[in-house]
């Protein structure tokens, strides 16, 4: 029996009789352990690592720093014009330029910014849909490469009208990117090799075969000259403008969201589904309960390889018509494994994540020009980004967010061996 202050006897009150705690502290814990929450958090802090990196760089702030204990406040000043000057460029360059001089101007940099994330969503789309079924992709540069290489034959050589060129012409990139994933695939069903080591293999192979067919007369090289270039992509293969000049996205957005709800559909709500995440959870378990293993790799790496074949259509028929080179990709197939680890290899994450890096590059080239910024701070800040993203708990603890249940239960087991191994 416990005593009071004064000394006098108090009954405990059992532990039945403590009310429980309000079901809203139940739902904001939830909240705050949510991946949502994680990923907006790990943004927020690579940004401000991001603008400590600006501030550090920004020479105005470096002369201010010199005389920093006679004059704190011009420091204070210089690292502020250098931080919101640098992100409200970002701004400008990706959402919204609120200093144009039209609303169709004022809407462009939206459109930029939708532009470039069409690529990267449908690269990372197939990245991620490789890391369901347990599978690190890292070929989406060569399947967007053999892709490429197919729409081109198709779209160079094809002569029809708009309404079936460019569907010819999608269905050969999408062909010639599943051909690409799917060897990845079957070499590893039937000889156990690893994804990893074909995947960056054959990326080298795609690339000095696109490199061969570039050069080679015939072939994909522009007739009349010598240089390793293709012809311009013809009209008919071209995606059209959605809303025409100066406004730069077009309807491979629209193929971009419908890839999107496929691969959505495909995952979550489809049988072969089902396989693919068994596959991904445990392919011990999947194969005990008869799915067949080897299948479900060679059509995971098959529809990776699609999606990245559909992002190298886009480079061809809707950002770069004028002809291509070697470099085509302009290493989306590598920013692709960056989407799909943010988008936690989510479909919708994915779309979310490629529109957020399409922003990040539109606005860095108004950073670049406005504020002379190194284009480079914003790939550290998608490098930060993944860095986060990547360490949960590291978040949880720099914000001091409620742990997730794993790592309680983790803790939990480390306790319990630790005493085990003391009463031993």
């Amino acid at each position: 029996m416990a005593r009071t202050a004064q000394g006098e006897p108090q009954e405990l009150t059992p532990a039945a009789d403590v009310p429980p705690p309000p079901r809203q502290n139940q739902i904001i814990r939830e909240m705050l352990r949510s991946n949502i929450v994680t990923t907006i958090l790990a943004i927020v802090l690579a940004m401000l690592i991001g603008g400590l990196l600006i501030a550090l760089t920004d020479p105005e702030v470096q002369r201010a720093a010199g005389y920093f204990f006679a004059r704190p406040q011009d420091t204070l000043l210089a690292i502020w014009d250098a931080v919101a000057g640098a992100y409200s460029a970002l701004f400008r360059g990706a959402i919204y330029n609120y200093t144009a001089d039209s609303f169709v101007r004022a809407i462009k940099p939206i459109t930029d910014t939708l532009n470039f994330a069409t690529p990267l969503i449908a690269a990372g789309l197939g990245v991620g849909l490789a890391f369901r079924v347990g599978l690190f992709n890292i070929g989406a540069r060569g399947q967007m490469l053999m892709g490429i290489a197919a729409a081109a034959f198709v779209a160079i050589n094809v002569d029809a009208p708009m309404f079936i060129h460019l569907p010819l012409t999608i269905a050969a990139g999408i062909a010639g990117g599943m051909v690409w994933g799917g060897l990845v695939g079957f070499l590893k069903a039937r000889t156990g090799a690893h994804e990893v080591i074909l995947t960056i293999m054959l990326n080298f192979v795609a690339f000095y075969f696109v490199s061969w067919l570039l050069a080679t007369p015939g072939l994909l090289q522009r007739p009349g000259g010598t240089q390793p270039i293709s012809p311009p992509t013809p009209p008919s293969a071209q995606f059209p403008s959605m809303f025409g000049a100066p406004l730069t996205v077009n309807w491979g957005f629209i193929v971009a969201i419908a890839a999107t709800i496929f691969v959505w559909w495909l995952v979550e709500r489809s049988s072969l589904g089902f396989r693919m995440r068994a596959v991904g959870e445990n392919p011990f378990a999947a194969r005990a309960a008869g799915v067949n293993v080897e299948r479900i790799i060679i059509y995971a790496m098959a529809f990776a390889g699609g999606l990245a074949g559909l992002a190298g259509v886009n480079q061809i028929s809707g950002t770069i018509t004028s002809g291509f080179g070697n470099h085509i990709d302009a290493g989306i197939g590598f920013d692709a494994i960056t989407v799909a680890l943010l988008g936690r290899s989510k479909a919708w994450g994915v779309f979310a994540a490629g529109i957020l890096f399409g922003a990040l590059k539109a606005g860095s080239f108004t950073m670049q020009v406005s504020q002379d910024i190194p284009v480079d701070i914003v790939v550290v800040v998608q490098a930060l980004i993944v860095l986060f993203i990547a360490a949960p708990p590291l978040i949880r603890t720099i914000f001091f967010l409620p742990k997730d249940e794993s790592e309680l239960s983790a803790k939990k087991r480390a306790r319990r061996a630790a005493k085990a191994e003391v009463a031993s």
